[in-house]
This record gives structure tokens, sequence and C-alpha cells, in this order.
């Protein structure tokens, strides 16, 4: 027998030994990843109390126009990131009245265009709230 055919498969067990040793103490000395224990948690819900109270004072004092641009990020993908049309018609020039129609009439599931399949399942989500704050934003456009 060969010193290759007692060699290689040492070699491979000493290989494969090694790396379930590095992998054991890496598993003891970092938590897995995601996963955020002790005094790592409680400083994440303090931070995260935080970033929630900021967050809820500036939608108090946000105006509709503000509120409603935040909204619109959905509808630039088809609309344009300033209303200017794309696979989407233009919405620039649309008062928030005309807006807040369509999009109720979407949410009822009535017909506008050929697009409106498309536009059902955006309406559906939004409140009475949300289409007069987007409709605030387009006709700021």
């Amino acid at each position: 027998m060969s010193n290759a055919k007692i060699i290689v498969p040492i070699f491979i067990g000493a290989t494969m030994l090694l790396i379930g040793a590095r992998w054991i103490s890496w598993e003891s000395n970092h938590p897995p990843i995601g996963k955020c224990v002790g005094d790592c948690y409680e400083a994440y819900k303090i931070e995260d109390a935080k970033r929630r109270e900021a967050e809820a004072a500036m939608l108090a004092t946000a105006s509709p126009a503000d509120l409603g641009k935040k909204l619109f990020t959905a509808c630039a993908a088809c609309h344009g990131l300033g209303g200017e049309g794309g696979v989407g018609p233009k919405l620039q020039a649309q008062t928030k009245d005309a807006i807040v129609s369509m999009l109720t009439q979407y949410k009822n599931g009535e017909t506008r265009g050929a697009q409106s399949a498309l536009m059902w399942g955006q309406a559906a989500a939004l409140s009475t709230d949300d289409m007069a704050n987007i409709g605030a934003f387009v006709e700021s456009l």
C-alpha cells in the first residue's frame, strides 16, 4: 500500500476535525446572526422605542402632502417619482379630488381603463386618509 493511500484519508480527516473545532469555537463565542440577547436586546428595545417615538412625532406634525409623499413611493414605479408617467399615466396637474375619486373607484373594483386590474390591488389597501394624502401630494407636484 502506498503512503498516499494512507496519508490522504488522514489529511482529510484532520482537516475536517480542524474545521469542526473552528466552527464550534465560533458558535460558542458569537451569538447566531439575527439573535440579540441580554444587554444587546435591552439596548435594541430602547433604540426601537426612540425610533418609534421620533416617527410618531414626525407623523403628527407632517402635512397631508408629506404623508402622501411617503405613500406615493409605491405609486412611483408606474407613475414616475414626480408623477410624470411611465407604465402608468401621468398624474401631474391632477387635483386632490380627482386622485381621491379615481382611487375610490379602483378600491370599489370599478374599471377606469386598460390597467384597472393593476390598480384594484393597490387601492384596496388604502384608507380614505391615505387616498386624501396621496391626492394632496400629487396636487403639490
